[in-house]
Order: C-alpha cells, then sequence, then structure tokens
C-alpha cells in the first residue's frame, strides 16, 4: 500500500501567517521529482502551532494538488480525540488516502488507552481512509506498543502501516513479528532509513522524510532502488545524503556567562533554514521555534555546501525549479541575517 518516499511537508510562513502561494510551490516541486506522496501538517509541518482552520486548509490544498500525481497524506493526529476525529472527517471529505496519527503528545496515555481510546474510535469511524500511526515517543513521552499496534492491524482493515520513530531496532523487529507480513513499516528517521530497509527482519519499504524537502529525488530514488533490491545504487544515494539527513536535529556547544550548556535545534528549524538559505518557499519557523546559533548555522551551511560540492545532481532541481544560483546562495552572508541569533 505505501512504499517509497513521502515529503513531511514543512508550512512555509510570511510574517506569521500560512504562505499559501509558496505552500502550492513546493508542492509542486515534491511532485516533479516523482516521489511517492506527500504528508500535509505532519509535525513537521509545525501542526501544534497552526489553528485548525489553518491546518485544514493546508490539508486540501496539498490534497488537491496531489490528486492523481501522488498519494496524499493527511496529519490529523493531536492530544485530544475528538480534535483528531473532526480533522480525520475533514481529510476524508477532502479526499486525502491517509491520516497519520501522532501518539498523543504531553497527557501521555498508556499504549492500551492509545489503542482503545483513540486510534480504534478514529479508524472505525472512517474505514474509507487508511490510519498511519505515527510512534515518536523523543517527542510524545508516549508511545502505541507493537503489540497494541498488531491487535489493530487485526480488527480494521483500514490499519495497515505505522510511521516507526522510535529508533529502537528491536521495537521495529517486534512491530513485524506481531503485524505480520502485510503489514507496511514505513521509516520516521531520514537516518535509519536504509538500515531499516535493508534488515531481513524489519523490512520497511519507505520512508516518511524530512530531508525529502530538500532532496525528493534523491530520497525516492534511494528508497525506489532497495525495493528493487539494487542495495549498492542505493547505498551511493544514502552516502550523498548523510550531510542532510545529519540536519534534522542539529546540537551545539554554546558559551554563555554561566557556562556551557547544549542547544538544540529541533525539527523543523534547520532544513527550513537551509531551505531559506537555497531560495526556497520556507520562511521562519513559529514561536516558540525560533533562529539558530552561529554554529549551528555553520553545521547547516556545511552540510549544503557538502552535497553541493560532491553531488550537486542532489541540489540542482532546486535551482531549475526556483530558479536559484545553489553556489551564490550557499556563500551569501547576507542571506544568513535574521536567520540567526547574533549571540546565545
Amino acid at each position: 500500500m505505501f512504499s517509497g518516499c513521502y515529503t513531511a511537508l514543512i508550512t512555509p510562513f510570511r510574517d506569521n501567517e500560512v504562505d499559501f502561494e509558496g505552500l502550492e510551490k513546493l508542492v509542486e516541486f515534491e511532485i516533479t521529482s516523482g516521489l511517492s506522496g506527500i504528508l500535509a501538517v505532519g509535525t513537521t509541518g509545525e501542526s501544534p502551532t497552526l489553528s485548525w482552520e489553518e491546518h485544514n486548509e493546508v490539508i486540501r490544498i496539498v490534497v488537491e494538488k496531489c490528486k492523481g500525481k501522488c498519494q496524499s497524506i493527511a496529519g490529523t493526529g493531536s492530544n485530544n480525540t475528538q480534535e483528531t476525529m473532526d480533522s480525520t472527517e475533514h481529510a476524508v471529505h477532502v479526499g486525502a488516502d491517509a491520516a497519520l496519527l501522532m501518539d498523543p503528545y504531553y497527557n501521555g496515555p498508556s499504549s492500551l488507552e492509545i489503542r482503545m481510546e483513540y486510534v480504534a474510535p478514529v479508524a472505525k469511524k472512517f474505514p474509507q481512509i487508511q490510519i498511519i500511526p505515527y510512534v515518536i515517543p523523543g517527542r510524545t513521552g508516549t508511545q502505541l506498543l507493537p503489540e497494541d499496534l498488531a491487535i489493530l492491524h487485526k480488527q480494521y482493515a483500514n490499519m495497515r502501516a505505522v510511521k516507526e520513530a522510535t529508533g529502537n531496532i528491536e521495537n521495529m523487529k517486534r512491530t513485524r513479528e506481531c503485524c505480520g507480513e502485510d503489514f507496511t513499516i514505513l521509516s520516521g528517521d531520514d537516518d535509519m532509513t536504509f538500515t531499516i530497509m535493508t534488515d531481513p527482519v524489519i523490512k520497511a519499504s519507505g520512508v516518511i522524510s524530512v530531508a525529502s524537502n530538500i532532496a525528493p529525488k534523491a530520497i525516492q530514488d534511494m528508497t525506489t532502488f532497495l525495493n528493487e533490491g539494487k542495495q549498492a545504487e542505493a547505498e551511493k544515494l544514502m552516502i550523498a545524503l548523510k550531510p542532510l539527513f545529519g540536519i534534522v536535529t542539529v546540537k551545539t556547544q554554546e558559551e554563555t556567562p554561566y557556562g556551557t550548556v547544549t542547544c538544540r535545534a529541533r525539527n523543523p528549524l534547520a532544513t527550513k533554514t537551509l531551505m531559506a538559505i537555497l531560495g526556497m518557499p520556507s520562511g521562519p519557523c513559529r514561536q516558540p521555534l525560533g533562529k539558530m546559533t552561529k554554529k549551528g548555522i555553520e553545521v547547516v551551511l556545511d552540510a549544503g555546501r557538502t552535497v553541493w560540492k560532491n553531488n550537486p545532481e542532489i541540489l540542482k532541481p532546486i535551482a531549475d525549479f526556483f530558479g536559484v544560483d545553489i553556489e551564490a546562495r550557499l556563500n551569501n552572508e547576507s542571506i544568513l541575517a535574521g536567520l540567526r541569533y547574533d549571540q546565545y
């Protein structure tokens, strides 16, 4: 049902409003790459900071532009089951192929509660749309376990896939053991995609990717090669893409008047920063996410420059589609104004 690369699309902003014109351009760029599909308003799309009116409009636009060209997934999860029901109803109405339900963050229900009070009611009410749980305990503080996932898969025909972002290989193997061979595991971490697609037990079939906001064709090609058994060709692409995979989260050591602290620029901050540098619609993140530090910006620039130097074909589609000079933009100090904090 699901295989290849699905871009977890960022939500572009301008003057703290959703940049709908920029959004349409980003969707068109992704579609031209030939990728499998697009996820609208996942957490990479900053779903917790969008109003539900904005949220639903972004989903509508993405779904309409994807029709007949690639699959569309609507991010409809929250930590409130009724909100998720309402959002999923909208996704069904506009024709999305699937709905992604992240585990409920902050209030932290047990796996049993996630299954019975969150995923099951949605899967039961909307049998016409595929429901994809999104398991990411590092961001939510809770987890739908493989055992409960398997029960859902057995009970509901529209429960056939999971976005796996636990970072735990044994958990993924347990998911395959419990859910069986007819169940789809999609990587939720760019840097683990190659590993879990080649693992003979896990057998993931694709990725819901952050880095494909920047390099959709290369990541789609990598997953296609892996699904075709062309591991050597896929490995070359994986190595070339590593710098982009490495900036999904950027950690730096920063000096304060009271000593050194670790600063963690979390997704989608670094990705949106590189997109802005490259001349793509992105805008800032919504508060409380802010800017990157000087050291963080250097990590992002180094990733972009490394890919451009060693494998320019990965970034060339951006130059062609958006009409930008990648080399010039990666070395233009003035572009960095407004993208970083001048001091910690």
